[in-house]
């Protein structure tokens, strides 16, 4: 019997301990500790005077009504667990003890079982202390996280007013920090739009000397046949005169023709200021049937003879590979709508570029190497892929990541602006396309741009 008094103090002793874990005002220590010290007494006073016959049934009373009035009572929920876990042991212990009072030769049959249900009660018991041992560790972590939570809610009020009274003053700052940035990106924006027209003057610059040798070769077209229509109108004249009609119309017919090449290499004259015009003023953003074919021809002979012009030692094979589907006949089939000012920009970019890397590699193996360029077009499918290939030494592979950057140039200063490739790559994205490279170091790369046929 002297497992009751125990189990009542243990019992008593961590049902304070959970209570001063979950509620911080102590109502039930006072009581608590007063049934402690009854306990003490009473178990001392049973021990020397051996009144067990009694105390048997007080020590069951007194456990049994701990449980219940813990089950019963809503701030003692916190305990359920360890009641839970001393109230097999109680029921147990009451009814063997009521089994020896009661009928005490039958209770000797069956004391077996009763020891056996006593073991298992015991093992619930120590099992379920340490589930509630556990349990309550998390509810003292809990507790603690609560308590360090309302701690940095007062430290966090405390900041608050702080920072209010700091924010207050940054706010004014920031208000005019926030005009000398608006101010810094209207002039970054102004300053931009000032780089991109240099970028196109400067490849303006890099045409001008093609532009006036393609110039020069129909305007000696349309001098010489000027000349030599002069020279047969006065034949025509003299034959007429002479009365020889056949004669006449024979060289009429024959200024006719020169009429005719004339007004041609006129317009050729003509269609090569313009497209210099296109290049130099804004684009109207306006796509246009173009002929993707003659737009690269174009540039790429205006690209060689600009740089003919500057470097008379310049010198590189051009080849072309043009897809017959994408040549405009008279009808204007196989044109492909475009803004063709912003196209030939990057077409010429790419090519300009391609004669570079060519000559810069010439300049180092200075014998048996051929520069070439190569300029192609295809259709497949529903996209039109136009393709510029140079045989040059090729973009070295720690910054192929960094070419479409702006800014960035491999040139030397003074050569290159570094906006070349970030315009073109901007431009083929605005007509829904793209724009790849395809390198290896020492043989050369390959650019090509994708544009969707609409």
């Amino acid at each position: 019997m002297l497992a009751e008094p125990f189990i009542a103090f243990f019992l008593l002793r961590n049902v304070r301990k959970i209570l001063n874990n979950t509620s911080p005002d102590h109502t039930w220590d006072q009581t608590i500790n007063i049934l402690l010290y009854a306990i003490v007494i009473f178990f001392i006073a049973d021990v020397i005077l051996h009144i067990e016959v009694v105390s048997k049934w007080i020590w069951h009373g007194l456990l049994l009504g701990m449980i219940v009035f813990a089950l019963l009572k809503k701030e003692f929920n916190a305990t359920r667990t360890l009641m839970y876990a001393v109230l097999p042991f109680a029921l147990i212990s009451l009814v063997t003890d009521l089994f020896k009072s009661i009928t005490f030769d039958k209770y000797k049959s069956i004391n077996d079982y009763f020891d056996i249900a006593s073991i298992f009660a015991i093992v619930w018991m120590i099992a379920m202390v340490v589930s509630s041992r556990k349990q309550q560790r998390v509810l003292r972590m809990e507790h603690e996280k609560t308590k360090q939570q309302e701690e940095q809610k007062k430290f966090i009020a405390a900041q608050k007013d702080e920072l209010e009274k700091i924010v207050s003053e940054r706010t004014a700052e920031l208000r005019q920090q926030k005009e000398q940035v608006e101010n810094t990106l209207s002039e970054l924006k102004s300053t931009q739009a000032q780089l991109i027209q240099s970028e196109k003057m400067a490849s303006l610059g890099e045409l001008t000397a093609g532009i006036a040798h393609e110039i020069q070769n129909p305007l000696n077209f349309v001098n010489n046949f000027s000349e030599v229509n002069n020279e047969l109108i006065e034949e025509m004249k003299n034959e007429l005169t002479n009365g020889n009609m056949q004669e006449a119309i024979i060289i009429a017919n024959d200024i006719k023709a020169n009429q005719e090449k004339i007004n041609f290499h006129g317009k050729r004259a003509d269609a090569i200021v313009k497209g210099m015009l296109q290049h130099s003023r804004k684009s109207t953003g306006q796509k246009e049937p173009t002929d993707i074919n003659a737009l690269a021809d174009e540039y790429l002979r205006l690209a060689y003879h600009g740089l003919r012009a500057k470097d008379k030692t310049f010198n590189a094979v051009m080849k072309t590979d043009f897809d017959k589907k994408l040549s405009a006949d008279e009808s204007g089939k196989g044109k492909i709508n475009i803004i063709s000012q912003d196209i030939g920009r990057v077409i010429l970019n790419l090519i300009t570029n391609a004669f570079y890397a060519v000559t810069e590699k010439k300049k180092l193996l200075n014998g048996n190497y051929e520069p070439t360029v190569t300029v192609s077009t295809k259709k497949i499918s529903d996209t039109i892929e136009i393709k510029v290939k140079d045989n040059g030494n090729g973009i070295p592979q720690k910054v192929l990541d960094k070419i479409f950057q702006p800014f960035f140039t491999t040139k030397p200063t003074g050569q290159g602006t570094g906006l070349g490739l970030s315009l073109s790559y901007d431009i083929i994205k605005a007509h829904g396309g793209d724009l790849k490279v395809e390198t290896k170091e020492g043989e050369g790369s390959e650019f090509i741009i994708q544009l969707p046929v609409v």
